[in-house]
């Protein structure tokens, strides 16, 4: 089990990149997180849903998602509250302390779903979630060292040079933790270093000397981390560390999207594909900051909260910048909660992702959304109506969106229904599918649809291969693979959970 000095350290990096390397070795690799709080998540081939880190992980190990590789998934709909999602499955809704007394009772689907995938596996690879450092969340934990107790699973502390104080966070965690454990910890890596590694020889010596812990090794940065999904929105919030090398395309001005970063964006993985394209200039918009006034196309993502987001997109001035880029003459496109928006109501009587009511849409297409607590989870192909282009994506929403403008769909999916509005001007657009970009063929022909050029060399979905292929080599050579392997245990479970009972 990788557990972090705290979030963000690049554990779920760490992991995807091992799947690879010993499902290249011929193991048969798993991924699980216990417990996971993100708001991208992908849809599983079971019809639930996960955390993207998982799916991304299991792409590396060369199989397909389930559920059972992320048992409980939180989705945050407000800064004290998450939806609950269990084996794939929305069962609730919770305050953050009301969720500190549910996590006992989800202990026991948890180890259920670590002995499904254990029995297929050679090899459970397991990701915690924040860090084991947070005592005070230690009673009833599921996530770090509760799971790790209950299963027996012995522990890699991970952390992150690149932020700072790295020596401190290892050796802190271990004056912390209690006795028991410390003694699950097998020992410590280092991620993220810049520079030559071997300037930190004294540093491992001092964590060495204060835990007693031996490294299996320090990771260099990582530059091509770009190329592959990240979970978590704080990836959003710093600068990138590289950008595509635009070759031909520098030449020539790229297309600006601009994308507004709501307070509950969700799926923005739909953004890599854009990200990746040379001739296309990506500009995530923080809060208080216009959207600029020469881009081409405002793209508004997903979001978790869709009325609260609304809000959230009004204190900021957002609204009228859309507006002035309409009158402008430039295109607006939707997806999922960012289509939803886009109509003229947004109604949530049942209260699903909050208090109860509605809220104008921006009103550039004439459709309106109901929110309701059935959740739509499905992967499908569809067909983009305009250009003729196949894509592949996936459904993961609440609510029915309806309305004039949906006589004039976006798509037409596989099983024969349309999919998503269109102005009449053909300028404003939206659906419900994620992953749209993803698709070579597609991306191309709609930004020559809109005036830009897609590059005709870039494969997005092999470029991802690629990228977990350099990252399992990257740590090939930097960390000890032998040693971790060696430090794997036998899950120790209840019989009840060998049996692969589902609660």
């Amino acid at each position: 089990m990788f557990q972090g000095t705290g979030s963000d350290v690049g554990k779920s990096l760490i992991v995807a990149g091992l799947c690879r390397l010993y499902a290249r070795r011929g193991l048969a690799v798993r991924p699980f997180k216990p417990q996971n709080m993100s708001n991208n998540a992908a849809v599983t081939v079971d019809g639930g849903e996960i955390g993207r880190a998982q799916a991304l992980q299991a792409r590396a190990a060369g199989i397909d998602p389930v559920v059972d590789m992320n048992p409980v998934l939180l989705k945050p709909e407000t800064d004290t509250g998450a939806q609950i999602v269990v084996h794939g499955r929305r069962v609730g809704h919770a305050r953050a302390r009301e969720y500190q007394a549910l996590k006992p009772g989800l202990l026991a689907a948890v180890l259920d779903s670590a002995a499904r995938l254990a029995g297929d596996a050679d090899l459970l690879l397991v990701e915690g979630a924040g860090s084991p450092a947070e005592i005070n969340l230690r009673a009833g934990d599921i996530a770090n060292m509760g799971f790790a107790e209950a299963a027996g699973v012995p522990v890699v502390l991970v952390g992150d040079i690149d932020r700072g104080g790295v020596i401190a966070a290892i050796v802190g965690t271990h004056a912390v933790l209690d006795a028991g454990d410390r003694g699950r910890i097998a020992g410590y890596l280092i991620n993220r270093f810049r520079g030559d590694v071997s300037l930190f020889d004294d540093g491992l010596t001092a964590i060495g000397a204060h835990t007693g812990w031996s490294s299996f090794g320090v990771v260099p940065w990582f530059a091509d981390a770009w190329r592959l999904p990240a979970e978590d929105a704080v990836a959003l919030e710093r600068p990138s560390a590289a950008v595509p090398d635009r070759g031909e395309a520098a030449t020539v001005r790229p297309m600006v999207v601009a994308v507004p970063r709501l307070s509950r964006i969700a799926n923005f993985d739909d953004l890599d594909p854009l990200r990746a394209e040379p001739g296309v200039e990506l500009r995530i918009i923080a809060p208080g900051r216009a959207l600029p006034g020469d881009a081409d196309l405002v793209l508004l993502p997903g979001s978790k909260s869709t009325i609260g987001d609304l809000g959230f997109l009004r204190a900021q001035g957002w609204d009228i910048d859309i507006a002035a880029h309409v009158r402008r003459g430039g295109r607006v496109l939707g997806l999922c909660g960012g289509y939803q928006m886009l109509g003229r109501t947004v109604r949530d009587p049942g209260g699903v992702e909050g208090p109860s009511g509605e809220a104008p849409g921006l009103g550039l297409l004439d459709v309106e959304t109901v929110l309701t607590a059935d959740k739509t989870l499905t992967r499908t192909d569809a067909r983009h109506l305009a250009t003729g282009e196949p894509v592949q994506g996936y459904e993961i929403h609440i609510g029915r969106t309806d309305g004039p403008d949906r006589a004039r769909p976006f798509l037409a999916l596989a099983d024969g229904r349309a999919e998503g509005a269109v102005s009449a001007n053909g300028r404003i657009a939206g659906c419900y599918l994620h992953g749209l970009f993803a698709a070579d063929g597609f991306r191309r022909a709609y930004l020559r649809q809109i005036g830009g050029v897609g590059d005709a060399g870039l494969g997005f979905e092999a470029m991802v291969d690629t990228t977990l292929d350099r990252l399992a080599d990257h740590l090939d050579a930097h960390l000890d693979a032998d040693a971790l392997l060696s430090a794997a245990r036998p899950l120790a479970l209840a019989a009840g959970h060998r049996a692969g009972r589902r609660p």
